[in-house]
């Protein structure tokens, strides 16, 4: 029998009140909680942070607090990565973001979704909370990529390599490499 944690990462529905799950949403929201409080200067510290926060990093990373996360442990970024402050990543299920690639602030990365029917997305209580049901899809965003701030993208997306995209764009399907792309929803611009 597969867990709730496979079936996130599979894109299936899952239980989100899983023991497991609950169990390392709050292990991230402690270590969230210690990166902020870090003096940024401390550079030794916030690497050791983000090495048990993230499910892999490179060299040259370097995250502006406050950064939120779901788990942590299904984000995995390249070498000489920049994420910019106030920056959401919901991680139920993977975000691959690729060596030299910016994010700017205020950018919300979601790699989970709900259901649209309210009869389908209600669960269970546990412990006073009305879960929802969960499905996902993982993002992927290639190499020197830039996503400008305040852009918002959504479960199942993939960036191509060496494209930018406009500030405050919503990224609703996949974006091709070697483009500028912006709006909402995001779109082609221009080839570069």
């Amino acid at each position: 029998m597969r867990t709730e944690k496979e079936k996130m990462l599979a894109g299936e529905p899952y239980y989100a009140a899983d023991p497991e799950l609950v169990t390392r949403w709050h292990k991230a929201k402690r270590l969230m909680k210690e990166y902020y409080n870090t003096d940024t200067e401390d550079i030794e510290k916030l690497d050791s942070i983000l090495s048990e926060l993230l499910g892999s990093k490179g060299e040259n990373v370097w995250i502006t607090a406050p950064f939120m996360v779901d788990y942590g442990e299904n984000i995995h970024l390249g070498n000489n990565i920049e994420i910019n402050l106030n920056c959401v990543f919901l991680d139920c299920n993977t975000i691959t973001i690729g060596d030299n690639s910016g994010i700017g602030p205020n950018v919300q990365i979601y790699a989970v979704g709900h259901p649209v029917n309210p009869s389908e997305r209600l669960s269970e209580i546990h412990q006073g909370f009305s879960f929802w049901v969960n499905t996902t899809g993982p993002v992927t965003i290639g190499k020197n990529v830039w996503i400008g701030g305040g852009s918002v993208i959504l479960p199942g997306v993939t960036i191509g390599d060496n494209t930018t995209i406009g500030a405050g764009s919503v990224v609703t399907k996949s974006i091709p490499s070697n483009c500028l792309a912006a709006g909402n929803p995001c779109r082609v611009i221009r080839n570069l």
